[in-house]
């Protein structure tokens, strides 16, 4: 079974858990069946808001799966919910991407306990926003953990873990799905212990005092400021990719009118400025050099930028949007 609660950014990677699940349990020799599925309820998406089932819930009709199995509380500790959940009697729950502290009440129903898989090397970066968090620190390491929910907040037992190298161009969503990818292999491998129990004696409890925490992504994180340099801005470009992006404010000057036009940029991708690329003679300007916009940042160091995206537009090359400027000058605003 699985729960949700995070931006719909992140709700992808719940339903490719859910299909590993489906996939190992339909095997001859499964030691175990999906009873239930418990997702977010369906919610305004996309520009006309319309309401739609969540990606788990649609993803588990398109399998087959009984639509009276699957649940969609606002909040896991519903009495109603809490009752339907009794009634089937799971042994084994499995929790990804929920960003809530699951209550006592749920906690006590299945008897082999609650699993979560988490998208970080836990203790570090417990909460709700793992891998963006740990992007956005610029860590050349990261990993997901298999471990038992208790009540405190991703605190619970270590059953496994698995680690790897973090690429310096990789964004969000793609660490996200490569990381619940992994998790997902994990649970299956770990399954035969936890079910018979011995996932319990050889877990590892967590050192809190090495624990870190990665709170719920604010959208007005997601300017940026040149003052801070280039390093920081582009592993936040990279951190909040997705959801909910990185802005800057740009100034568009006419120099023959004097005109000038301030335009919000959606800042999509970027990289460190090399060396060799020149930031110009004064330190407001932003420049197009190499198929790249060069933002001066703090540190004497330069971001480049290599696509962009105007509020209601497409997604542009660094190039198509410098070439709409038609000859106007480009500055960066704090």
């Amino acid at each position: 079974m699985l729960l949700n609660e995070l931006p719909e950014s992140s709700l992808w990677v719940s339903a490719s858990v859910l299909d590993t699940l489906f996939n190992a349990s339909s095997a001859p020799d499964s030691l175990f069946e999906v009873a239930a599925v418990v997702t977010q309820p369906p919610s305004g998406r996309d520009r006309g808001r319309k309401v739609m089932r969540s990606p788990v819930a649609q993803h588990a009709l398109d399998r087959g799966f009984p639509s009276d199995l699957i649940f969609t509380p606002v909040r896991a500790g519903e009495e109603a919910f809490l009752s339907e959940l009794r009634s089937l009697e799971p042994e084994l729950c499995i929790t990804a991407a929920y960003g809530n502290i699951l209550p006592s009440k749920f906690l006590k129903i299945p008897p082999l306990g609650t699993v979560n898989i988490h998208p970080s090397l836990l203790p570090l970066y417990r909460g709700a926003a793992p891998v963006q968090r740990a992007l956005q620190d610029g860590v050349k390491e990261t990993g997901v953990s298999l471990a038992f929910t208790v009540r405190a907040l991703d605190a619970g037992p270590i059953i496994a873990r698995e680690t790897i190298k973090v690429d310096d161009h990789i964004k969000a969503p793609e660490l996200l799905d490569l990381l619940f990818g992994l998790g997902s292999k994990l649970l299956i491998r770990e399954l035969p212990s936890i079910i018979d129990g011995s996932a319990r004696s050889k877990s590892e409890t967590q050192d809190d005092s090495k624990a870190s925490l990665a709170p719920k992504i604010n959208p007005e994180e997601s300017w940026l400021s040149f003052d801070q340099e280039a390093s920081v801005l582009h592993n936040k470009v990279r951190a909040f990719a997705g959801w909910p992006g990185t802005r800057a404010r740009v100034a568009a000057l006419d120099k023959k009118s004097g005109q000038q036009n301030v335009l919000e940029l959606k800042v999509i991708t970027s990289r460190v400025c090399g060396s060799d690329n020149s930031l110009g003679s004064e330190a407001d300007n932003v420049i197009f050099s190499k198929g790249s916009l060069v933002f001066p940042c703090g540190g004497s160091t330069a971001l480049e930028v290599l696509e962009v995206q105007l509020p209601g537009k497409k997604v542009v090359s660094a190039a198509a949007f410098w070439n709409g400027l038609r000859g106007q000058q480009l500055k960066k605003l704090s």
